[in-house]
């Protein structure tokens, strides 16, 4: 064995010969079984002290072999598996790590395990303590699924089968017969009932159920004395553990047995032997068909309704109760999933239901079919792990495979969930994983309307649903209807009807008054016939008039942005037609009570974009628990451009009445509805500045800036009318991307290209309606310069796309040179390519920060490595502003770099940039001015901190001790004379200081990295030391504004403050020198 040891201990191992050596010592030896067991205990210790998979591995494989070997040489892998791992003290019972590393490991073994081993795993599953037992439970779902792709069943097997033999086990009622005489022996041997026995028929219920009662109470004559068998039955039936009408049924089948013997008869009489569970709840649902048919045995209907209840009981039982104590049902409305037995004890169920149904209808309609099904939902009601079960199969058939179910099915499913909604009040809530939502809700939510097959279904069973509801109480007053008609899915009748039956859009001049029934039974009409008739009964003309069931314009475009126009029920002429009749037939002109506009084009705009925003929030929600699809999927997959086209036809008519007011000068100045509704929504989120609240403003600005681009350019610029002059204003535009645009840039203060395109092009277009438009234009990109920078530094960007776009517009609008500012960027550009290439003249334009931009976003864009310091030297020396300018972009993309982490060359490209650039600068006044600015209230600069991103602006700090300290100590020396700079220096530690005490996590969207800290302890430390070093030597002139020193640092560290109080008091530090005076 020692030698089996040391060459287990080698690199390779040839496990073929290791595994014989290991049965041929096991057989030949017999003291190798007790080293075999030292050697897996001292394997599977090494394994779990340092987490070793390779000892893991070669304990398994030992133990499963000597196993193989025959209980008389080794223990069963069962019992080796539950000695190991069966206990608190096991091996892994010491920490969570433990037991995540053997869970892991076995769960790693499944896809290649044979079944005996996943058995063996299952039904003795290692020890777990109670808060990891989801950790458990997770792998045992994964063996149970491969066991089920295996096609092994675990609940047919025996109670004492061999878990761990490799030969096929015996057929299920043999091995229940088996299981029977074993555990009377056992019996007979403990004096008690076995173990396993009450396990079984608490965890194995349906083996127990179904094989093994049966089996024990297989009828046969009595002794006078009782048996073995029979104390046995007895001991069962004192514990609760067999039913009392299963035992009944026994023992009238062996006197029974007795007399026939009595008789000479040995005839087998097989309908005398007790039923499974499954024949007595047949037997018993068929009695209560008859019952229900026979109109003269109708009291007798809620006795067998008690007695269906008894034998669900014994099928599924929910001991624990533990399912009542939740105030609601989880259920699994992606995939709805149920084992074997379940599913085939509800289509027990839910068969016996629409055949009970069919015949009550036979002679009577439903006001006249009694309580039966009344008492029919309510007894499942008391039944709640059945609930469960019967509301998934429910989920199954009507929302997963809806199509494919006969029209009697739908019939009988439809009015099922309408006793369901009349029993609402027993009917706890169901938790969808979103939403806590009614059972009828929830079918309501999950009947979708995207394709014609979904459409049709959709409609058939809400015919169905909607005329069983108002058939129960057809005489009754709308009040009481309400009871038995679930408000959703009778919105989905006013959506579904008139889209599919374009005769429904025409207004019936009468009410039809026959009878709903009538309506659903006759077999002369189709299902759009149906529908039909049922759409112009008085009794649903009732209920539309009701405000909670009248379908809104905002639920007909949410309802509409569902369907898929590749699988739509209409052609797309035909969609069109339907919905210029619903835009502007069914709701525009309507009253707001039932969810119309009243002929307000703002109003009716107001709901598209609200519906088309909503929807797209919500379609993430729902696409969060399936499997993941780009936003481009969404747009393309759904009605979006459709209701895009209603919504640009409803603005161009606004623009049109807009042109007109102004023309009359009747405007009224209350701004554009759109920056309304933008700003309303958006107030809405900020209340929640979580991080699921920022994505999902991100998330709203992208929808929004997609609506926004699709509509007419002009909508971004108002015309105003003032002394008969028509003049642009664009200062609801400016405020949006001030507020909301700047956050949401692709990159920093660089607006995507489809918006500053859209507004440009705008702008052009809106500038015809002035007197002067080259004048207007002019006007306008000098508000840009002063209050909305961003607008200008992202033409400068996306200039080489932008210029042919608006040189080709303004030619096709009028036959004038480019207004003089336009001109100006075209010219900033060509100085822009001459200075990359040393020839720069002198600057066409009077804004520096044009010309900066344009310069840096060129730089970026060119080919050479070239760097900006030698672009600089070709410049002339009186440019200030532009090279702060310039190290504002740089700053900024330095700060990109580091929040995005991009790779580290990017990150020192922007570094060298910015210390370039801040060699330029080493003379002049303005080095430092863009770390304080924000405090300055008429500098030129002040413009910048409103197109930088918030979170930017946080991390300037971060930006500052990533650029000074890498200066070289000359430059240093030479910034550290700035009188200001000490102060600027405690200002940006502190904001460091409360980065890291904060913990902002930043996160980034471009390599789908987790968020991390971006000020870290070491990053934190370097700061501290490079203004320790700062303090030390700056000047004495930098100590001279004392009050704001000592403002500075009153938050920082007591190192840092007490360099500072030393620096700031040199007098008492001289005297700390001084000699002590005694007298």
């Amino acid at each position: 064995m020692a030698h089996l040891q040391q060459v287990l201990e080698t690199h390779e191992v040839n496990w073929q010969n290791v595994l014989s050596c290991v049965s041929t010592l096991l057989v030949c030896q017999v003291q190798a079984q007790q080293k075999l067991k030292d050697l897996l205990t001292h394997l599977l210790t090494s394994a779990f002290e340092v987490y070793e998979l390779e000892s893991m591995i070669t304990a398994f494989l030992l133990a499963r072999q000597a196993s193989l070997e025959g209980p008389a040489v080794f223990i069963s892998y069962s019992e080796w598996f539950k000695i190991s791992f069966g206990n608190a003290s096991s091996y892994h019972g010491n920490s969570k790590k433990s037991l995540v590393f053997l869970l892991k490991f076995l769960s790693d073994l499944v896809p290649f395990e044979p079944p005996q081993y996943l058995k063996v795993h299952v039904l003795h599953p290692p020890y777990v303590p109670t808060k990891y037992r989801p950790l458990l439970l997770e792998y045992v779902s994964l063996a149970k699924t491969r066991l089920a792709d295996l096609k092994v069943s675990i609940e047919e097997m025996g109670l004492y089968e061999d878990l761990s033999a490799v030969e096929a086990a015996a057929q299920p009622r043999c091995q229940a017969e088996q299981d029977v005489e074993k555990a009377i022996v056992l019996f007979v041997n403990m004096g008690r009932i076995p173990a396993s026995v009450m396990e079984a028929s608490i965890f194995r219920r349906p083996y127990y159920m179904s094989r093994f009662l049966p089996a024990l109470l297989s009828p046969r004559v009595l002794p006078d004395k009782p048996d073995s068998q029979m104390t046995f039955i007895e001991s069962l039936k004192k514990a609760d553990k067999i039913p009392a009408s299963l035992y009944s049924t026994y023992i009238q089948a062996c006197q029974k047995e007795k007399q026939r013997q009595l008789e000479g008869v040995s005839v087998e009489m097989k309908s005398d032997k007790p039923r499974e569970p499954l024949c007595l709840l047949k037997a018993g649902l068929n009695e209560l068909t008859h019952l229900i048919s026979d109109q003269d045995k109708v009291e007798d209907v809620s006795a067998q309704i008690a007695l269906v209840s008894e034998v669900l009981k014994s099928i599924i039982n929910d001991s624990s109760g533990d399912l009542f104590k939740e105030p609601s049902i989880k259920l699994n409305v992606v995939a709805p999933k149920l084992e074997p037995l379940e599913t085939e004890v509800t289509d027990l169920i839910l068969k016996s239901f629409c055949q009970n149904l069919l015949e009550s209808s036979k002679n009577n309609p439903p006001n006249r079919h009694g309580n039966w099904a009344s008492l029919y939902v309510k007894m499942l009601c008391g039944h709640r792990l059945l609930l469960k079960i019967v509301l998934t199969r429910l989920l199954q058939l009507t929302c997963h495979q809806g199509p494919s179910l006969s029209g009697v099915h739908i019939l009988g499913l439809s009015a099922f969930v309408i006793d369901l909604h009349e029993s609402e009040r027993m009917v706890p809530l169901v938790d969808t994983g979103v939403h806590l939502v009614s059972f009828t809700e929830c079918v309501t939510q999950l009947l979708t309307c995207s394709t014609e097959e979904s459409m049709t279904f959709c409609l058939r069973f809400c015919v169905a649903a909607v005329s069983y509801g108002l058939c129960k109480l057809e005489t009754g007053s709308v009040e009481e209807m309400q009871a038995y008609v679930p408000h959703g899915i009778f919105k989905k009748l006013q959506y579904l009807i008139p889209r599919l039956a374009a005769e429904a859009r025409v207004e019936s001049v009468e009410d039809g008054a026959e009878s709903v029934w009538s309506i659903l039974s006759d077999p002369c009409l189709s299902w759009k016939s149906s529908a039909l008739a049922l759409w112009r009964h008085y009794n649903f003309r009732k209920l539309a008039k009701l405000a909670e069931f009248k379908l809104t314009f905002k639920d007909w475009v949410m309802a509409e942005l569902d369907v898929q126009p590749g699988r739509d029920a209409l052609s797309e002429s035909e969609r069109q037609e339907y919905q210029h009749w619903a835009c502007y037939q069914q709701y525009l002109q309507a009253c707001p009570d039932v969810g119309g506009c009243a002929g307000d084009l703002v109003t009716a705009c107001t709901v598209l974009i609200n519906a088309i925003l909503d929807h797209s929030q919500r379609s993430k929600t729902v696409n969060s628990m399936q499997p993941l699809g780009s936003v481009l999927c969404w747009y393309s997959n759904t009605c979006y451009t459709d209701i895009i086209c209603r919504l640009q036809e409803m603005v161009f008519d606004l623009e049109l009445m807009q042109a007109r007011a102004v023309a009359a000068g009747a405007l009224h100045e209350d701004g554009h509805f759109l920056f309304r509704l933008i700003r309303e929504r958006f107030s809405k989120i900020q209340i929640n500045q979580s991080l699921s609240s920022q994505l999902v403003q991100q998330q709203e600005l992208h929808a929004i800036t997609r609506i926004i681009t699709s509509l007419p350019p002009s909508v971004l610029l108002r015309t105003n009318l003032e002394k008969k002059k028509i003049s642009l204003n664009c200062e609801e535009f400016f405020h949006f991307v001030n507020a909301e645009q700047k956050n949401g840039c692709f990159r920093a203060c660089v607006l995507p290209y489809d918006l500053t395109v859209h507004f440009f092009r705008g702008l052009l277009s809106s500038s015809i309606a002035c007197k002067k438009p080259s004048h207007a234009v002019n006007a306008v990109f000098t508000e840009c310069y002063l209050k909305c920078p961003l607008l200008m530094s992202s033409a400068g960007f996306w200039w080489p796309k932008l210029e042919p776009v608006l040189w080709s517009q303004w030619s096709r609008l009028i036959e004038e040179p480019v207004p003089a500012e336009l001109q100006k960027m075209a010219d900033c550009q060509i100085w822009a390519r001459s200075a990359l290439c040393g020839k720069a003249g002198s600057p066409p334009s009077d804004s520096p920060f044009v010309l900066a931009a344009f310069l840096y976003f060129s730089f970026l864009r060119q080919s050479s490595n070239k760097n900006i310091g030698a672009v600089l030297g070709g410049i002339d020396e009186d440019c200030e502003q532009l090279l702060v300018f310039l190290l504002f972009f740089s700053v900024v993309d330095l700060i990109s770099s580091k929040l995005h982490h991009t790779e580290t060359m990017d990150l020192l490209r922007a570094k060298e940039c910015c210390i370039d650039i801040v060699k330029h600068l080493e003379d002049t006044g303005n080095l430092i001015i863009l770390f304080h600015v924000q405090e300055k209230g008429q500098s030129p600069y002040q413009v910048l901190y409103t197109m930088m991103p918030d979170l930017q602006i946080e991390l300037m700090p971060l930006a500052f001790y990533c650029l000074f300290p890498s200066l070289d100590q000359n430059l240093l020396s030479s910034v550290m004379k700035r009188q200001d700079f000490l102060h600027v220096a405690l200002q940006m530690y502190s904001g460091m200081v409360k980065l890291f005490l904060d913990g902002v996590d930043v996160s980034t969207s471009r390599d789908k990295q987790p968020s991390s800290k971006q000020v870290d302890s070491a990053e934190l430390m370097g700061a501290q030391q490079f203004l320790l070093q700062v303090i030390s030597q700056c000047p004495q002139e930098s100590f001279a504004y004392r009050k704001q020193l000592e403002d500075a640092c009153a938050d920082l560290d007591p190192e840092v403050k007490a360099a500072l109080t030393f620096r700031l008091n040199p007098i008492d530090n001289d005297s700390l020198y001084e000699e002590p005076d005694f007298l």
